[in-house]
């Protein structure tokens, strides 16, 4: 699976079947679920499990040949992972915490890796149906029932700034960068919602400086990208890649909707000195 080989059928499907993810995640949400704490520390439930059942099986029978990274599947190690020309990386459910709150802010998060990058990428809101989309090269939309509206971020931004701010992880490096950023108005939204509302034009930045996983942030990226936006690693500044390293760890980054802002000037000296969490 090449990016010339995507095509409207492909994205068509996948849309279907983050739908079908959404609606076993909502049956959950709907009645009583348990949680359980995974060895890192981040909670699983029934809808995490179930959602990840609906996209491996339908990502299977769509692609047989391309392997599957999920949050919730059994991880191939690096020596085989390096070798994957292409995949399919998924969270069937971002944003388990908001779930667990019942505040709406979660996603379903699926895209298609293809040499490092993101070449096709699907979030969708369960509980309002909403849908983004994008295919590398091509324009980025939000979809709301059957009508798909092109989206664009807002640049030049104006101040004072619309940050994304995260509403179960806050580091203290994470204030230090706000406070350097000059007048802003801070917005706090969970899971890949925050890239969505960049593309939008809706927020202008969202600053991550602390550990997230690559499942956490591709679909989001590949959106945000087809907008006008990036995400960047905050120790490098390129865009970020995917199935490098041995580690699944993002590096920190910051997502930007006008590329052109400053935000180097705003990180926190460790920012850059640190190694990635």
């Amino acid at each position: 699976m090449t990016h010339a080989r995507l095509t409207t059928d492909l994205r068509e499907t996948v849309i279907a079947i983050a739908h079908e993810a959404a609606a076993a995640i909502m049956q959950v949400y709907a009645s009583g679920f348990d949680v359980t704490i995974k060895d890192d520390d981040s909670p699983v439930t029934a809808a995490d499990l179930a959602a990840h059942a609906c996209i491996a099986r339908g990502l299977a029978q769509l692609t047989p040949d391309l392997p599957i990274l999920s949050e919730e599947s059994e991880h191939a190690d690096w020596e085989t992972r390096r070798h994957w020309g292409a995949y399919w990386l998924v969270d069937p459910l971002d944003g388990t915490r908001e779930f667990i709150k019942r505040n709406g802010e979660f996603s379903v998060n699926i895209a298609l890796i293809y040499q490092g990058a993101p070449t096709f990428g699907v979030v969708l809101a369960p509980v309002t149906g909403l849908v983004w989309h994008a295919m590398r090269g091509e324009q980025a939309y939000r979809r709301q029932g059957l009508h798909d509206t092109v989206l664009r971020t807002r640049a030049p931004a104006a101040a004072p700034l619309r940050v994304a701010a995260s509403r179960s992880h806050r580091s203290a490096r994470t204030t230090a960068l706000l406070e350097r950023m000059g007048p802003i108005e801070t917005v706090a939204q969970g899971s890949s919602l925050k890239f969505c509302r960049i593309a939008e034009g809706d927020l202008d930045v969202y600053p991550r400086l602390g550990p997230t996983s690559e499942w956490d942030t591709a679909a989001g990226q590949c959106v945000l990208h087809a907008a006008g936006g990036a995400v960047l690693s905050a120790a490098s500044g390129k865009p970020f890649r995917y199935n490098r390293r041995p580690t699944l760890l993002n590096e920190d980054f910051i997502a930007l909707g006008d590329t052109h802002l400053p935000w180097r000037d705003w990180l926190p000296p460790a920012a850059t000195d640190e190694e990635p969490a």
